[in-house]
């Protein structure tokens, strides 16, 4: 594990050190976001958890270029299960609700390394198998411009699935007919939610995170509300040394008696935990705030 781990971080430094230091990417809207959202935090603090964030950026690239590199086919698989560069801490949560309920909503943000989210069925190490199968995972996603980028990346963040029965890489703009197609059979959908909405995305305004008014997605809680889905947080957490742990947080088991406004308000409480817990492990050089 500690060799596989070397191999990505070694890359790791380079895209941290071109990205920070010599291109300057997205720096002045990286110390604007990390200024508002920890204002009272000294300059010297925001300025190692900028060049932390840096890093992690960094590790990021590295991480999903040698995910797509080594992933395909079986022996992909073997490879990224060998490298534990996420392990779940607690699949029987997820392995209850979606016997239960099975629909399951699974939200997560951009923390730890979303990118890496396609091999799923490789990172569970307990003795408890995962309940689900790779055709009752659905991934959404949001268009790329570039049609050759997103062709990248779709073969990208769904390698390990490929090569079984998967086919539920879903645009966000479809997923709501998708879902209705296979609302009798058991799913998990996987959403990344974040606020400062798409154009086309249904909106909910928050209040505060962050320390800022915040207008945030939520369509993912309006689609499980009118399924009738649980809904869990997905904790993607740095490990020290490197890799991620990925915790199963439950919101709603039965999101039909909740409402969006409400799941969102917890998702947002368990988000805001995590990142004044590793303030570096989120994306920080995009625009989340209007």
């Amino acid at each position: 594990m500690e060799r596989k781990h070397r191999i990505y971080h070694s890359g790791a430094g380079f895209f941290a050190w071109l990205l920070g230091s010599v291109l300057h990417y997205r720096d002045k809207e990286v110390m604007i976001n990390l200024s508002r959202s920890f204002p009272d935090k000294k300059y010297k603090e925001l300025k190692q958890i900028h060049k932390q964030f840096y890093r992690h950026f960094g590790e990021i690239i590295a991480e999903a270029l040698w995910f797509g590199r080594n992933c395909r086919g079986n022996r992909g698989c073997k490879r990224l299960h060998r490298s534990h560069i996420v392990e779940m801490t607690n699949p029987e949560v997820l392995n209850r609700m979606f016997r239960e309920n099975l629909q399951v909503m699974a939200m997560e943000s951009h923390t730890g390394n979303w990118e890496l989210i396609g091999g799923f069925f490789n990172y569970n190490y307990s003795d408890e198998p995962l309940a689900m199968s790779p055709e009752h995972i659905a991934v959404t996603y949001n268009r790329l411009h570039s049609a050759r980028w997103d062709r990248f990346m779709a073969k990208n963040r769904c390698a390990p699935l490929t090569q079984t029965k998967f086919a539920g890489y879903c645009e966000s703009r479809e997923i709501l007919r998708y879902a209705v197609q296979h609302r009798r059979d058991p799913h998990v959908y996987v959403f990344i939610t974040d606020q400062y909405p798409y154009k086309f995305a249904t909106k909910h305004h928050l209040g505060q995170f962050m320390h800022q008014d915040t207008e945030t997605m939520n369509g993912a809680a309006v689609l499980a509300c009118k399924m009738n889905m649980a809904v869990v947080y997905l904790r993607f957490a740095r490990r020290e040394g490197g890799g991620y742990a990925l915790t199963f947080i439950p919101i709603a088991e039965h999101a039909g008696e909740s409402t969006p406004e409400a799941i969102m308000e917890k998702y947002y409480t368990l988000l805001e935990e995590d990142i004044n817990a590793q303030p570096w492990n989120y994306l920080w050089s995009h625009k989340r705030w209007k």
